[in-house]
């Protein structure tokens, strides 16, 4: 991790502290590589009815091709990636997005280089519809060392690399669409592969939602309502994290909060982890094969971004 700037911590309180049992499914999913392993989880959460899948991946394992593919102003879903990526171990999805022009809002990063960027200016409404609101979104980055780094982060489309911060910072109001950030207190990020999302959940092992910093989410809403989620951390040994709640069906698996979400992340011994698009996005793919069922009727939602992990 890179870490340039000391910081007290705002810890969030959490009303779910239950456990949830996971079990090894990699049998359902195999061929897997040793250093890939798959879990699945029905226990309830706070008395709700839950589903849930993650997969570990460890970092180090040099047969893994950690990797990040984007539509090029086109959508599709996880499955068309999947063929279209010569197959790929694991894809999920990560990045939010606009349906207009099927763009991006997050930063998207594969072999160093910048292939999305962040939302530059959220525009402001009522008595603010003349401003705007630059904040710094995360993301979640491996670098050619194969290590995980979460960050927040300024993107410029005329600079080769995002510049980074390892604390959340305040959103800037300015009346200007294209304000150009200082970068004094940043550092250039050098990653192999990124994806972004937010807000931050996990900072330091302990739950920290940088959501007012990210400005990702209204009100407490953010942080109460319960829908699908899409999530990635790492753990201080080097395990690689990527999770998919399921969502939306009654009385089945209604969803996590955000708060719930980074108390699951957490207790399975993340040091950093960020919440990414979730509800009918939301979908992980293990070979192919599909992990937690979509909550979009129509199946699963094209999609203009992709995580993916490869073998060798």
């Amino acid at each position: 991790m890179y870490k340039f700037i000391a910081f007290a911590l705002i810890i969030i309180a959490t009303t779910s502290q239950a456990q949830v049992h996971w079990h090894n499914v990699d049998s359902a999913f195999a061929p897997l590589p040793p250093s890939v392993h798959v879990y699945y989880t029905n226990d309830s959460i706070d008395g709700k009815p839950n589903i849930a899948y993650y997969v570990s991946a460890e970092l180090k394992d040099k047969s893994l091709d950690f990797a990040a593919q984007i539509g090029y102003g086109k959508r599709f879903t996880p499955s068309q990636y999947y063929l279209n990526e010569g197959k790929p171990l694991l894809v999920v999805n990560c990045t939010f997005f606009e349906f207009v022009n099927n763009s991006n809002l997050n930063l998207v990063m594969n072999d160093g280089k910048l292939l999305a960027y962040n939302n530059a200016a959220i525009a402001g409404h009522g008595k603010d519809t003349f401003t705007y609101r630059h904040a710094f979104a995360s993301a979640i980055g491996i670098t050619k060392k194969r290590k995980a780094d979460v960050a927040w982060l300024y993107t410029d489309s005329t600079k080769p690399l995002p510049y980074a911060s390892q604390i959340p910072l305040n959103p800037i109001k300015d009346s200007s669409a294209t304000f150009v950030y200082q970068t004094v207190g940043l550092a250039k990020w050098h990653m192999q592969t990124a994806v972004g999302g937010g807000p931050v959940l996990l900072q330091r092992g302990r739950i920290a939602i940088s959501n007012n910093e990210e400005l990702k989410f209204a009100g407490k809403a953010g942080l109460t309502d319960k829908h699908p989620r899409t999530c990635m951390g790492y753990t201080k040994d080097g395990e690689l994290i990527v999770m998919c709640v399921q969502g939306r069906f009654p009385n089945i698996a209604e969803g996590v909060n955000l708060t719930q979400e980074a108390q699951l992340l957490k207790d399975l011994g993340c040091t950093e982890a960020l919440n990414l698009d979730g509800g009918g996005s939301s979908c992980l793919l293990v070979n192919g094969k599909p992990t937690i069922q979509v909550s979009d009727k129509e199946g699963q939602r094209p999609v203009p971004a992709v995580f993916m992990i490869k073998v060798k």
